[in-house]
């Protein structure tokens, strides 16, 4: 039997755009409004098993406005079509939309405010990202998707239970800082994004990594492990040439058996 052997890289890695850009990539064959985005973004992230029933919230400002788009209460994500999409300002009023929004959107509104690179915000309780949250785990990186996350992803220790109210979201904005993607301890996750392409591609993606980190921890036995060097450029390229490419196929495929999610 052959050994194993392993080199490291003598510099970082070069990867995204900068590496290789294609010429043209499918598109998803209709034009889509932002309303329909986010709805769209709702029953993909339903479809990876990202949501929990009633749970859960995407919020989306796309502009400096403070205003932001989100879903309303007493919608499951994989039911939201684009009329059901509500618009509130910077504390969480409701200015247009037919239903209410709970007031866990505090859960975004102050980390909208801290992060202007936070233009997208989801958060739910995404099944193996609940049992690593509930064991105060982060999962390894042990396969290429999961660089995405590398040296952006952290643990909020303190469970504050249901966070109602500015102060509260303004506590957990400080906890999270500036990582994109901030499990909670005994609660779920939080993943942001410059763009809804990237934030839900992102979110698409998390539950995997931990489920995988999660049997690997079964087995017990240490995980090959990839060097920072690597690490870096394949982030890049996942980001930087994967989130718009995933977003035109998950689109592309529910609306194939979804159409709906426009009305």
């Amino acid at each position: 039997m052959s050994e194993t052997t392993h080199s490291e890289p003598a510099e970082v890695r070069e990867g995204g755009l900068a590496k290789w850009a294609p010429r043209i990539t499918p598109p998803i064959g209709v034009d889509l409004t932002l309303r329909q985005e986010l709805a769209c973004a709702f029953r993909i992230l339903a479809r990876t098993g990202f949501s929990e029933n009633i749970a859960g919230h995407i919020t989306w400002s796309p502009d400096s406005s403070g205003d932001m788009w989100v879903n309303p209460w007493g919608l499951w994500w994989e039911e939201i079509t684009a009329s059901d999409i509500c618009r509130v300002d910077g504390d969480g009023n409701v200015l247009e939309g037919k239903w209410d929004v709970t007031p866990a959107i505090h859960i975004h509104t102050e980390l909208h405010r801290r992060r202007p690179d936070a233009r997208v915000v989801i958060h739910n309780h995404p099944y193996y990202v609940t049992v690593l949250a509930a064991m105060g785990v982060l999962p390894e990186i042990v396969h290429q998707t999961g660089t995405m996350f590398d040296a952006d992803l952290s643990f909020v220790t303190e469970y504050t239970g249901e966070v109602d109210d500015a102060e509260l979201g303004a506590a957990l904005a400080d906890m999270i800082g500036d990582k994109s993607t901030v499990i909670l301890a005994s609660h779920g996750i939080i993943v942001t994004g410059t763009t809804i392409q990237e934030a839900t591609y992102r979110a698409a993606s998390i539950d995997r990594m931990c489920h995988l980190a999660y049997d690997v921890m079964l087995l017990g036995k240490d995980p090959l492990p990839i060097t920072p060097a690597i690490k870096a450029g394949m982030k890049k390229s996942l980001l930087e040439r994967g989130s718009e490419v995933y977003w035109a196929g998950a689109v592309r495929s529910l609306l194939r058996t979804e159409p709906d999610v426009l009305t």
